[in-house]
């Protein structure tokens, strides 16, 4: 009896698409440049609530239901159903990576979605009711045609009259692969750890500093300074700066955003890990410094140059981690320009610079630090 029960489950088991079984799988909408149409996941419908989304892989039948509303449609095929009425769609869902997708604009009409386009942040924002959901958005194929989630490349930025020599590694957030989390030293705050044991410790690929800390107490407890996220869960409080954060969600969904908004974005459950480090240094493609409303007053950081590091978000989707040497923050700022990014903020900088990538150093830090931004390739 519990042999044929025990089989029962496993079949029962197999029947479910790996799409919903992963619950690490990234959502975000795939957009056909051809036809200009959206599609969203399947899956990303039960997220909202009393709806109900089911798969017969066999019949290639997707069905989603909330309240009297059943909607019925097939893989590669234009037929569909709004309860009993036939309807013929403009764009056929279709399965990509083992991912459903569904047309988003018959979809969003026949349920009473609201959506949203952000087009600086690259994301969709789909809600009902109570109910709602930010994705990043991409072009169809985009992520298989990249060559590699992850490249290193040593670069030359000129900024007026000087050069600067760079190290960069430019991250594709959205590839399945790819994983991001902000590491403690020694899983502890205060402690302080060599940035390549961070990486190796947490078997990640690439890793650069994160913010700021008390690296001159001689205490051996070394406050970090703002917030710091991992994995859903506050680790650091730091409620009274304004300086920028670094914020991205389950879906690798990343975004800078300022002090006094985090309380509210993180109350929303949607942030998976988020560092606050700054002084912004791009907003939506433009040079944009404002580093005393920040609260910054160190010389280091209002004039002065030296060894920096910085992270940069492109449009699409990708995160750049970067180290120089000598540059002031409106050059650092320059520089992301530069390299491609959209949004980008400065992090700890000075000895405390440094860049890890498949193991080894590629801006060797002058000191142990306090914390990290880490990046996995599963």
């Amino acid at each position: 009896m519990k042999r044929t029960i025990l089989l029962t489950i496993l079949a029962f088991l197999c029947l479910i698409p790996s799409s919903f079984a992963a619950s690490t799988v990234k959502n975000y909408v795939l957009v056909d440049t051809k036809s200009s149409q959206a599609f969203i996941p399947v899956r990303l419908l039960s997220e909202f609530t009393d709806t109900v989304v089911s798969l017969n892989a066999a019949e290639k039948k997707i069905q989603i239901t909330r309240g009297e509303t059943l909607l019925t449609l097939f893989t590669n095929q234009a037929t569909a159903y709004n309860n009993e009425e036939k309807v013929t769609l403009k764009q056929v869902p279709f399965a990509e990576n083992g991912t459903t997708y569904v047309p988003l604009q018959w979809i969003s009409e026949s349920l009473g979605l609201s959506v949203k386009w952000d087009k600086d942040a690259s994301s969709l924002h789909i809600s009902y009711n109570d109910d709602s959901v930010s994705v990043p958005f991409i072009t169809r194929g985009s992520i298989q045609a990249a060559a590699s989630p992850i490249v290193s490349e040593r670069k030359t930025y000129k900024v007026g009259s000087k050069s600067f020599s760079v190290q960069k590694v430019t991250i594709s957030l959205l590839h399945p692969k790819i994983e991001l989390d902000v590491a403690l030293a020694g899983n502890t705050i205060g402690k302080v750890e060599d940035l390549s044991s961070i990486a190796k410790r947490n078997k990640a690929i690439v890793a650069i500093n994160g913010t700021y800390f008390d690296a001159y107490t001689k205490n051996d407890f070394k406050t970090p300074y703002g917030y710091i996220v991992s994995k859903g869960e506050i680790k650091k409080v730091n409620p009274t700066e304004n300086r920028t954060i670094f914020t991205y969600d389950k879906n690798s969904l990343a975004a800078l955003i300022y002090g006094q908004d985090f309380t509210e974005k993180y109350e929303q459950g949607s942030i998976e890990g988020g560092l606050q480090a700054g002084p912004r240094l791009l907003v939506n493609g433009k040079v944009s410094l404002d580093v005393k409303n920040e609260g910054f007053r160190d010389p280091k950081i209002l004039t002065g140059g030296g060894a920096r590091s910085a992270l940069g978000i492109t449009r699409d989707h990708k995160l750049i981690l970067l180290t120089t040497s000598g540059a002031t923050i409106p050059q650092l700022a320059e520089i992301m320009k530069q390299a491609g990014a959209y949004q980008a903020m400065n992090l700890d900088g000075g000895a405390s610079s440094g860049l890890y990538h498949n193991g080894k150093y590629l801006t060797t830090p002058g000191r142990k630090i306090s914390n990290a931004i880490v990046v996995k390739y599963q």
